[in-house]
């Protein structure tokens, strides 16, 4: 089934996941671009920081999902936000200067394959820089990919959405011969989180969000309290904290 995503939820942990963002747009070395792309900008906190990067540019914010686009629009009404689907959007249209994508290719099944549609629609000179997840060995993933397929619940979550990604030298080849110049690269950060079950509360604005919305209402509670169960054997509280190991992959391409 069609799974949705909720803002609020998503931003519970705004800063820890606009880090990585940060970080990415620190290492794209155009001056002043005329047009400013994002794909998968969410609920739009962080495309705002392309406006304060580079405040002359035109800049557009894309994703998928309305929800997170209606929130995106209150953010900044210097950019233009709206509903679209990134595979398309590669198809068709004219070039831009900064292609930036944070968080959002994993969810694109073989997007490997789309990248050159991606790098063709970044003018010669330009900039394509985007980061992906790269946990998903982690406790935070395996717990609820083997959870959804023991019984009762296999038979609801068997074809949601779950997110993938590749190693930076997959990238960096994949770029390469696509005529960029490539800087890839990958961090693992220590999220210091609190709170009740923060965890849960982490994973349930993202990667489990398709799986947990497949399930009907009366077998997501008893899901959900195992799912936390399982989550707080694997990431144990320690004076009121728990730290989420969470591996990020980089990629940078300028096109010659």
């Amino acid at each position: 089934m069609p799974h949705t995503w909720d803002p609020d939820r998503y931003l519970t942990y705004a800063d820890e996941r606009g880090r990585p963002f940060v970080e990415l747009v620190a290492r794209v070395g155009a001056a002043s671009p005329a047009t400013v792309v994002d794909l998968g900008c969410g609920p739009g906190n962080l495309t705002t920081l392309l406006r304060e990067r580079w405040p002359d540019a035109d800049i557009r914010g894309l994703d998928s999902s309305p929800e997170m686009v209606e929130k995106a629009q209150a953010a900044d009404p210097s950019i233009a936000f709206e509903v679209a689907d990134l595979r398309t959007w590669a198809a068709e249209g004219q070039p831009v200067d900064v292609l930036v994508s944070n968080a959002t290719l994993q969810w694109v099944p073989g997007h490997l394959d789309l990248l050159p549609a991606l790098v063709s629609r970044v003018s010669p000179g330009g900039w394509i820089a985007f980061q992906v997840p790269g946990n998903f060995d982690e406790p935070s993933h395996t717990i609820r990919r083997d959870l959804a397929a023991e019984e009762p619940y296999a038979a609801h979550t068997r074809e949601v959405a779950v997110p993938s990604s590749h190693d930076p030298a997959a990238y960096l080849e994949a770029l390469t011969s696509l005529g960029c110049t490539v800087d890839a690269w990958e961090t693992t950060y220590l999220h210091v989180l609190t709170g009740p079950d923060p965890v849960f509360t982490w994973v349930s604005g993202t990667g489990a969000r398709p799986t947990l919305q497949a399930l009907p209402g009366d077998l997501r509670p008893t899901f959900e309290d195992e799912f936390r169960r399982r989550l707080r054997a694997a990431y144990p509280e320690r004076d009121g904290r728990v730290v989420l190991p969470f591996r990020r992959v980089f990629a940078v391409g300028h096109r010659s």
